[in-house]
């Protein structure tokens, strides 16, 4: 199951114009590499694998969406290993520690990914929601301090207004005696992460059924506890993202298609539903609406995301990469 980031996560999920996707996907650092070093004329080969990091990326997400989250940890350590200043690649690369439940190795990921770029609003979030879960009360504050100071700064008319103000309502929310948030951003990728932090709340306990029941491929008990969620927390974004999800793959894209536009009137900048609605047109024949949500990706995407280069493989293929 892929995100809707998730972390729909469950991260997530946009314009490309001067370079290629999967560059800013791995981040502002770049690929890396250069001529092999020489010395007195002879050609030094490098011992160990040789890893292709966009190769290694396009794996890593395709394990996280299959929920094989330590065969994700592998090929976005290979990623890091080849590209060590992308900030994308760490970030997925905590994603899927995360996920298979090395909580600590998460954070030192997404910490790396902070470090590497203080702008990421998703690194911010995971990082205060994994410190959280870890007790690290006073990290998890500063956190959330730069991200509201990141928000004054930005104001309500800049691309990343939206998910800052949905990242503090998360982080906010996570925070022991607080109640679980109404709302927040899908996370860029992974395959079932959390609309929140999974507080014991019903509706959360309903979301993070439904991605379970959909990593299985139950998609009629996912859609009744889709259901339940909604009733508890609302027409969130994320839900609704996943609902299309699974009304696509029980074939009815009418439906589908619908909710996906219920998502993005709620939140326009909704990776997860953008790309979804995205491959739903590759599906359907329509190019160059699959390109205008690709292109609306890349404009919320500053840095790269996982839901542009994902669609990007849609396209090229012409249907599901993974098919």
């Amino acid at each position: 199951m892929k995100r809707a980031s998730v972390s729909l996560v469950v991260a997530s999920g946009l314009a490309l114009v001067a370079a290629p996707a999967m560059t800013l996907a791995m981040g502002s650092g770049g690929m890396g590499g250069g001529g092999m070093p020489s010395g007195g004329g002879m050609s030094t080969v490098p011992s160990g694998p040789q890893y292709d990091p966009e190769v290694e990326y396009q794996h890593g997400t395709a394990d996280l969406q299959a929920g094989k989250f330590k065969d994700a940890v592998t090929d976005f350590e290979h990623v890091t290993e080849t590209a060590p200043r992308s900030a994308n690649g760490w970030l997925m690369l905590g994603e899927a520690r995360e996920g298979a439940g090395d909580l600590r190795g998460a954070q030192k990921a997404y910490e790396r990914s902070v470090k590497l770029d203080g702008t990421s609003v998703q690194a911010h979030r995971e990082l205060a929601l994994a410190e959280i879960k870890l007790n690290q009360m006073d990290k998890a504050r500063a956190e959330l301090a730069t991200l509201q100071a990141n928000a004054a700064k930005c104001g309500d008319g800049c691309p990343d207004a939206a998910d800052l103000k949905a990242a503090i309502s998360a982080v906010q929310g996570a925070m022991p005696g607080s109640a679980a948030p109404a709302a927040a951003p899908a996370a860029s990728n992974g395959a079932a992460t959390h609309l929140s932090v999974a507080s014991p709340g019903a509706g959360d306990g309903a979301y993070v059924r439904a991605v379970s029941l959909i990593n299985e491929r139950r998609w009629d008990e996912a859609l009744a506890s889709l259901d339940k969620a909604e009733a508890a927390l609302g027409p969130h974004p994320d839900i609704l993202t996943y609902k299309g999800y699974v009304w696509r793959r029980k074939g009815d894209w009418t439906k589908a298609e619908d909710y996906y536009r219920q998502a993005l009137a709620l939140d326009p900048n909704h990776r997860g539903a953008t790309e979804y609605y995205g491959e739903l047109k590759v599906l359907k024949g329509d190019m160059a609406g699959a390109r205008a949500m690709l292109a609306r990706l890349d404009q919320v995407c500053t840095y790269g995301c996982a839901e542009a280069v994902e669609l990007k493989l849609w396209i090229d293929r012409g249907g599901d990469p993974a098919a």
